[in-house]
């Protein structure tokens, strides 16, 4: 009953919402992977991953040609040994984005199928530990925006009952930066979580500059301040500011992780279920910085992450971007300044097939 007879993909643009810049690009579409799977009885499964403007049918190339003719005749339950099955398919481009990214569109398809066969949501099949999770703005805090536009969005974020907020950083001179901060804080006060993200584009030099003229602003957190690929540099940067470092988003293997932590240079952990590979990564990911006593606040993908973070213990933080509103029949719940991780069998994202077809490019 659970063999899968059928694995397709097919790929998506979804425009953005609103313009989105930071200190090294701008987001400019959401291109979407999506694995639909079918197992022998009739059940079904929905997966996606994505990129955010490129590489998107290079992903739909690697799924098509060797990942998915894998899936047929296989058991769908068998959710981790299939994983390490493709895993094994892709060694000659293992580790890194392309691969990632098409098993992340599998797994998420396989935990759908499961979810529904099981009756039960993401969250609770998941780890199960709440349904509710804080959540933060993004939208408000882009690169372009002006200060004023910053302390208006925070202001908003603050009003509806949201615990933080994210500030771009990235101008040409740390005074930019600090004194845009220094707005924000001013108007919220210091009870209001301010993340700030550099986007990788520091140096080795600049992030310590950057870092001492955010400090008196008390950031809950400096995100990706220098190239992924740093650990050293991440680790001496977590050793000379009292701002929690917080990384993850350009990581994609569990071992990338691992040597972020046991170095001492992540105190926020920011796993993407799409870049890590699907849901069986991520929840290794997040159980890996609960034995170091890490907090995890998923980068991106909301729909996913709510239900992922309310699974484990020290989900902390939903990120609020809204990207998927076109595409989908439901949208997030946030109450009360809290996500809602969806309580109906599978993943929980509501897909509207009509809109998926009319931005079909592949």
């Amino acid at each position: 009953m659970s063999i899968i007879t059928t694995a397709t993909a097919r790929l998506v643009d979804i425009a953005v919402e609103q313009d989105r810049t930071d200190a090294v690009q701008s987001f400019v579409k959401q291109e979407t992977i999506l694995v639909d799977v079918q197992t022998w009885d009739g059940a079904t499964g929905t997966g996606y991953s994505y990129t955010i403007g490129t590489g998107g049918t290079s992903v739909l190339a690697l799924l098509r040609d060797h990942l998915l003719p894998a899936l047929v005749g296989q058991d769908a339950r068998n959710i981790e040994a299939l994983w390490q099955r493709l895993f094994a398919l892709t060694r000659a481009t293992t580790t890194g984005a392309i691969t990632s990214l098409a098993l992340a569109a599998v797994d998420t398809a396989l935990w759908d199928l499961r979810s529904r066969r099981t009756g039960e949501p993401l969250w609770r099949l998941a780890g199960g530990h709440r349904q509710e999770v804080p959540v933060y703005d993004t939208e408000g805090g882009w690169l372009h925006l002006s200060t004023e536009e910053l302390v208006k969005g925070a202001l908003r974020a603050q009003e509806s009952g949201w615990a933080g907020v994210k500030i771009k950083v990235g101008k040409p001179h740390p005074a930019e930066d600090a004194e845009r901060l220094r707005a924000v804080r001013e108007a919220v006060g210091p009870s209001l979580h301010i993340m700030t993200d550099a986007n990788q584009s520091q140096t080795a030099s600049s992030v310590l500059r950057l870092a001492a003229a955010l400090e008196p602003y008390d950031p809950y957190w400096l995100e990706e301040p220098l190239p992924a690929d740093d650990i050293s540099g991440h680790a001496r940067l977590a050793a000379a500011t009292r701002i929690p470092v917080a990384v993850g988003e350009s990581m994609y293997s569990l071992t990338q992780f691992r040597s972020y932590l046991e170095a001492g240079a992540a105190s926020v952990v920011q796993v993407d279920a799409a870049r890590i590979g699907g849901i069986t990564p991520w929840l290794k990911v997040a159980h890996l910085a609960e034995s170091h006593n890490v907090v995890v606040c998923p980068h991106f993908l909301m729909e996913l992450h709510v239900s992922l973070a309310a699974a484990v213990p020290n989900g902390q933080y939903v990120e609020y971007i809204p990207q998927l509103r076109a595409v989908t029949r439901t949208e997030l719940t946030i109450r009360d300044g809290l996500a809602v991780a969806p309580d109906v069998p599978g993943i929980g994202i509501d897909w509207d097939p009509d809109a998926l077809d009319d931005r079909r490019v592949a």
